[in-house]
């Protein structure tokens, strides 16, 4: 046993410096919080050991949402992306999703180079082994080596490195994602300390070398020829962006797989961990969508100095050697030479119904818990865990009310209540479809939503406020213009006829006219005489979105209305479900495991039924009657 040894105090230590892990100590730092990053290599700081790229569909949300409230995702891949499209453009804007392609190595290195110059933040190669905790309450780290670390709040974001296992086929071993250490020890500390864990399991595809592809068998895919920035700060970005490439599998693919099926290690029962649903293995399509004669997969750069390319939709856990007949069954791929093999890695991660919706354990006082630890997969969903995590812990030792944000306020409160409320059995991945709101949570306004929240929790810059408020007082002077600017039918009716629209008969407002759909911002530019040429195009896009989708628009704020009715019925930690008369046995159980802060919450609890949601309303009320007798 190392002999152990004061190594200092900070405010904050951050545990891990992934995606989850870079968010946590910027926010802590950055909200004035002295701050420890301890990572088991420096080399893993923003590593990207998946798919080299950020965003897309509904992940693009978190990225937008992240950056609006003062994470540094957004401002990072602006930096170093090689490519830029914006997905679902054939769909409403509450579905357009930005996804950017990464220089992978200029990623990590522009985001290294973000931490060790902000002030108040320290970063160490170490690996934690342990916690210190007194009477309910963290109170420090210890490292391998033997180093304690003290501090007010911890924030666990260890990724994928907990008891991490590569596999390949037969082949397994110990190992975290890209060849790196696992944290071997930190585990069972935490079972010790009462967490209950799980065994969670994903994987990432071959890298092949870019000179042993015949791209001339492929369709080739290009960024948009213009921008839309991640980042709020930026209003334009010019590159020489570099394309990807479209393939398919073919019957020779699906026969490779089918007669080694047994040979992979899932397949062949090695693995009891779970994956994710929503990106399965080559193995899993072949087997679950076996009547399909081929599935496509994306041919995309590592970045700008290497010849390594990522085969998107082909992750799998057979053997190294079936590995290379495979992809070589692929159409252009005849020749690939592997540099990287696949792997799927399994990896230990907690029960995130353990967690307050801050991301504060509810066993251990300032324990802040982020990422792929909480059960999500991507790193979009974790960046946005640590930067939550990280404010929350800075809030918490300010003795401040956490920053909760909701289901109808942003992408990041569907993500953190659906895994602090629901749970997940499998890695939990971000969708659209997951948001109820999401007319109203669209990537475009995600400033307006979040910028004002993040500056009360003091993260937002000034320079950030201020650039919100200008955005904010031009979109409402443009909103006033439009409705006030009236056009007489001889000036439009010329315009409306071209555009196949209904002709009028007396005098229309712009913001009528903009509600048309074959009508936009752009085409009435020759009717629109007193327009300011300078307005920023962001705003021109929340004006037309804002007037065309007006009535949907409507409908769901009438829904977040009563959606607000059952969160703001607010439920203490002090109840004690099995006391209520006529909660069924299994929502006591779940209730009282859970803990949720509102009747709302309580509602998304699996196994509460609207039944048990009435009997908790009635209660409720016969409390309040009680309070108001009493005084």
């Amino acid at each position: 046993m190392n002999i152990q040894y004061d190594a200092g105090s900070y405010d904050v230590i951050v545990v891990g410096a992934g995606h989850a892990g870079c968010e946590a100590a910027l926010a802590t730092s950055r909200m004035k919080k002295q701050t420890l990053m301890l990572t088991t290599t420096l080399d893993a700081i923003a590593m990207m050991p998946c798919n080299p790229s950020i965003g897309g569909t509904g992940k693009g949300h978190l990225v937008r949402e992240i950056d609006a409230l003062g994470g540094e995702m957004g401002i990072n891949i602006d930096k170093s992306f090689i490519q830029s499209k914006m997905l679902n453009t054939a769909k409403g804007p509450a579905v357009h999703s930005l996804r950017a392609q990464a220089d992978k190595l200029k990623y990590h290195v522009e985001m290294k180079k973000t931490i060790e110059n902000q002030e108040s933040l320290e970063v160490r190669q170490a690996e934690v082994v342990d916690l210190i905790v007194e009477d309910g309450q963290v109170k420090g780290v210890v490292t391998r080596t033997g180093a304690v670390y003290y501090s007010k709040a911890v924030i666990l974001a260890t990724g994928v490195y907990l008891r991490s296992k590569v596999y390949m086929g037969e082949v397994n071993y110990e190992s975290g994602p890209n060849g790196l250490f696992p944290a071997k020890y930190l585990s069972e500390k935490l079972v010790a300390l009462g967490c209950n864990m799980r065994r969670f399991k994903t994987g990432t595809p071959a890298r092949i070398h870019k000179d042993s592809i015949d791209f001339s068998k492929m369709d080739i895919h290009a960024g948009d020829k213009e921008v839309v920035p991640f980042s709020f700060l930026n209003s334009k970005l010019e590159i020489d962006q570099h394309p990807c490439w479209l393939t398919r599998t073919t019957a020779e693919t699906q026969r490779v797989i089918t007669e080694n099926i047994n040979r992979s290690a899932m397949y062949r029962g090695d693995m009891e961990s779970i994956g994710p649903r929503y990106c399965p293995s080559i193995e899993d399509k072949i087997v679950r969508f076996h009547d399909k004669p081929s599935h496509q997969l994306f041919i995309e750069p590592e970045g700008l100095d290497t010849k390594e390319m990522y085969i998107q939709g082909m992750s799998t856990s057979l053997p190294e050697e079936i590995q290379q007949q495979m992809i070589r069954t692929v159409i252009g791929l005849e020749n690939a030479k592997i540099m990287r093999p696949a792997y799927a890695i399994e990896y230990d991660c907690i029960d995130p119904t353990q967690l307050k919706p801050s991301l504060e354990t509810k066993h251990i006082q300032y324990l802040f818990c982020a990422g792929q630890f909480n059960g999500s997969s991507g790193y979009e969903e974790a960046a946005a865990q640590g930067l939550m995590a990280g404010m929350n812990a800075t809030l918490k030792i300010e003795e401040k009310d956490p920053l909760i944000l909701d289901r109808s306020e942003a992408y990041i409160g569907v993500l953190i209540d659906d895994l602090v409320t629901k749970g997940t059995n499998e890695p939990y991945r971000m969708m659209t479809s997951r948001a109820e709101y999401r007319l109203i949570l669209r990537q475009d306004n995600a400033d307006l939503r979040l910028t004002p929240k993040g500056y009360e929790a003091g993260l937002v810059t000034e320079e950030r406020y201020e650039r919100y408020l200008n955005k904010k007082q031009q979109i409402e002077s443009e909103m006033q213009r439009l409705k006030t600017t009236v056009v007489s039918p001889d000036k439009a009716n010329p315009l409306l006829e071209t555009l196949g629209s209904s002709l009028i008969k007396t005098g229309i407002s712009l913001y009528d006219l903009l509600k048309r759909p074959e009508v936009s911002y752009e085409t009435i530019s020759a009717i629109d005489f007193h327009r300011n040429e300078e307005i920023l195009k962001d705003v021109v896009k929340q004006c037309e979105v804002v007037i065309k989708y007006e009535g949907y628009i409507d409908k769901q704020l009438k829904q977040i209305d009563q959606f607000k009715k059952l969160e703001n019925k607010r439920l203490t930690e002090d109840i004690n479900y099995s006391e209520i008369d006529g909660l069924r046995l299994e929502a006591r159980q779940k209730l009282n495991a859970i803990k949720p802060l509102s009747v709302g919450q309580a509602s998304r609890i699996s196994g509460v039924s609207p039944a048990d949601i009435s009997v908790l309303l009635v209660y409720l009320e016969q409390r309040r009657r009680q309070r108001g007798d009493g005084e």
